[in-house]
């Protein structure tokens, strides 16, 4: 039996992790869940990809805790963490805009997933952590690094060096989600979001997010150059000719879709 599932609305995938009970961050789980958006992202009929959990109890319950004995004392784990950062990142730097509905629990790997995703609108009742530091841990797919670049580095050690869960209300509060909605009501939530997106230019908001996500990285005048560069790149496109025409005309424009070379 599968544990993710794939639903196409559209040119809006929805991938769903189904590890029940808690839809937990197994080896199994990580294996498909690097396949499928290993092929989504390299789909052109694919412009925006909603990620959430099954049911309404966890988005993702954390690393399978019953896999880590065997890793205790092992001293050669680096190959096999660097692959959980390169798994991650496939998530991260996917061209294509990811949103995560966060509807349950998100704790540790399932809190580092929503962090790889570009827009993040958790349910009500959902409740947001990294709690590592309690098994004697760090988070180690990418959450000492995402958190405190999204919340700021105060709130993110607070947060870490505690372990502590928080709210939807709390996570909406220091900015670690954008929206919280009520429960069930997430993935209606993204799908309005995401045809929202798909309505614009599939050529700029590639751009878009290669701005943002390579500029962070980068002191601040080179990352106006990198801008200046992605700005240039699209006036060679055919959205712009399409976006600026349908402008004076007073329509609205019939962008082209995912494809390599637009």
């Amino acid at each position: 039996m599968s544990l993710i599932t794939v639903e196409m609305q559209g040119q809006i995938a929805i991938v769903t992790i189904d590890n029940p009970p808690m839809n937990t961050f197994s080896a199994a789980v990580k294996e498909e869940l690097s396949k499928t958006f290993t092929d989504l992202n390299s789909d052109y009929g694919v412009s925006v990809i909603i990620l959430t959990g099954a049911g309404q109890r966890a988005f993702m319950a954390g690393a399978d805790i019953r896999e880590l004995p065997d890793k205790i004392g092992n001293p050669n784990l680096l190959p096999q963490f660097m692959d959980n950062h390169e798994f991650f990142n496939c998530i991260d730097f996917s061209a294509k805009p990811t949103i995560a509905v966060i509807n349950g629990f998100a704790l540790g790997g399932g809190c580092e997933l929503a962090l790889a995703c570009d827009i993040r609108i958790a349910e009500e009742h959902a409740l947001i952590g990294v709690p590592e530091v309690k098994l004697g841990l760090l988070p180690g797919a990418g959450g000492t690094q995402r958190l405190p670049r999204l919340v700021g580095e105060a709130k993110a050690k607070e947060l870490l060096f505690t372990g502590d869960h928080i709210s939807a209300d709390e996570a909406l509060r220091i900015g670690l989600v954008n929206k919280v909605v009520l429960s069930g009501e997430g993935l209606k939530e993204a799908l309005k979001l995401a045809g929202k997106i798909c309505n614009n230019s599939p050529a700029a908001i590639r751009n878009i997010k290669k701005a943002v996500d390579e500029g962070l990285e980068l002191p601040f005048n080179m990352a106006l150059e990198r801008e200046a560069e992605l700005f240039q790149e699209l006036f060679l496109k055919d959205d712009v000719k399409e976006g600026v025409q349908a402008f004076l005309e007073k329509r609205r424009p019939n962008f082209s879709s995912l494809t390599s070379n637009n």
